[in-house]
């Protein structure tokens, strides 16, 4: 069977490379292109078997060139399945609308793949690659059947193992059982009928005396009645077969409704335990002007909050270890230590926190995720040079329940005195240069600079004081 080819377009090279890794797992060769007019030459002159479109690109984007391929008659007839961090029924329904078959995620799992492959009609079926549900065997006497103990269950998987070892046996044996049944039975059957037992002995006389030959007749009914019982053997195999692929799916369900409901009930322990501190923050913010106040010191605090942003110690820069969000954990302490100040300061304006993406030396692959690299690795052995998780984050994504409840918190607390606005502006501000790249450079010289510049930026735009 010839090669399957895929076309991946994305103006991220990061993602390009983590899509076209995972494909090329499957046996599938794949081209790339930077923008949805580079496609579409590409389209001119080949023809893929599949086509995964991002959505915002420079100049053109993902529908727009959906809509276009779709509308050329050379080309409408290709699937096209759309590879962005876009979510939502509506932006889905507007992707198959255009043309689109679907939507996979920038966020992808191996799993996803292999079912958009399926899909896309990249992979044989399924069904081609099971193996029969009954194998041939050699009839053996019941006695000499000794069916093994199956393997002790360690998952799901090895259940469905263990349930289908057992059915394909007990099939077996049954088998074997009807079929030595019916060879005893029809040799009974056949003695009795060559060696009949004579009534009476006028009757043994007239055996012995010499008859008229008359022509043998071979009974009907001994193999009519192995045909009904083979076909009843092959029901209730198929029954057998069915109820253990049955249990073995709803295991799997259900063992993955409790993974989901712990995972769902740890992360709501976890904003539970977040929302109480922005509480008991929010409390003390509240308490604390009046607690011993002066008007003198009330217009003070106002002055200060009016201009003042050097006593809140701003502005103020927070490292972000690869992996993390950057809106969420020890930047979600520093926003709440640095709005409680600004509240007891009566401050008017604008908190402006900006993330900054550092670009990192990393080993690993698309399937099984990357890591920053060893320290003694040579930068020129890096697998990639990028931040690709921060790159697969929307905008939604960048902040953490608990961050987006103290930011709505304040607003309302302040009737809209205190705002905190969120930017994110990539890897364009680099606060350390990266070193130069060659043979003596180490993967933890240069991660030292990435790791200065995955950061985030706390800063205020003052108003004026009420």
């Amino acid at each position: 069977m010839a090669r399957k080819r895929a076309l991946v377009v994305d103006d991220s090279k990061s993602a390009r490379v983590i899509l076209s890794r995972m494909l090329e797992k499957y046996d599938i060769d794949v081209d790339m292109a930077e923008s949805a007019e580079q496609a579409i030459d590409y389209l001119r002159h080949d023809r893929p078997d599949a086509i995964f479109m991002d959505h915002l690109m420079p100049g053109m984007d993902g529908l727009q060139a959906v809509q276009a391929i779709k509308g050329n008659p050379q080309t409408a007839m290709i699937p096209i399945m759309m590879y962005t961090s876009q979510e939502g029924e509506l932006y889905v329904g507007q992707a198959r609308a255009l043309g689109a078959m679907g939507v996979l995620p920038k966020q992808v799992r191996p799993v996803d793949v292999s079912k958009v492959l399926y899909e896309l009609h990249l992979l044989p079926d399924r069904r081609d690659l099971e193996e029969p549900a009954l194998a041939p065997v050699d009839v053996t006497p019941v006695a000499a059947a000794v069916p093994e103990s199956p393997p002790a269950p360690a998952a799901p998987a090895a259940d469905l193992r263990r349930v289908e070892a057992a059915v394909k046996q007990q099939s077996v044996d049954l088998r074997r059982f009807i079929v030595a049944s019916l060879d005893s039975f029809a040799a009974r059957l056949v003695a009795d009928l060559r060696h009949p037992a004579p009534a009476s002995p006028a009757a043994a006389q007239a055996a012995l005396a010499p008859a008229a030959p008359a022509p043998a007749r071979q009974p009907v009914w001994p193999w009519a009645a192995a045909l009904a019982v083979a076909c009843l053997l092959s029901v209730c195999l198929a029954v057998f077969w069915a109820m253990a692929r049955d249990q073995a799916a709803q295991t799997r369900t259900e063992l993955a409704a409790l993974r989901s409901a712990n995972e769902q009930l740890q992360h709501a322990r976890e904003e539970l335990t977040a929302t109480v501190k922005d509480l008991g923050a929010a409390l003390a913010a509240s308490t604390a002007p009046t607690a011993g106040a002066s008007p003198a010191g009330a217009a003070g605090a106002n002055s200060s909050g009016a201009g003042g942003a050097g006593m809140a110690g701003l502005p103020r820069t927070e490292a972000v270890p690869y992996g993390e969000i950057p809106f969420d954990r020890g930047r979600l302490d520093v926003l709440r230590e640095l709005l409680a100040k600004l509240e007891a300061q009566s401050f008017h304006g604008v908190v402006k926190i900006t993330s900054m993406a550092g670009l990192y030396c990393l080993s690993g692959n698309a399937t099984d995720g990357f890591v920053p690299a060893g320290a003694a690795v040579p930068a020129v052995k890096c697998d990639l040079i990028g931040n690709p998780f921060e790159e697969s984050l929307s905008g939604q994504q960048r902040q953490s329940l608990a961050f987006a409840n103290l930011i709505a918190g304040v607003r309302q607390r302040t009737a809209g005195a205190i705002t905190v606005a969120l930017e994110n502006v990539g890897s364009s501000r680099n606060a350390v240069p990266y070193p130069p790249r060659n043979e003596a450079l180490t993967a933890g010289e240069w991660n030292r600079a990435a790791s200065a510049n995955n950061r985030v930026e706390f800063a205020l735009e003052s108003g004026a004081a009420p």
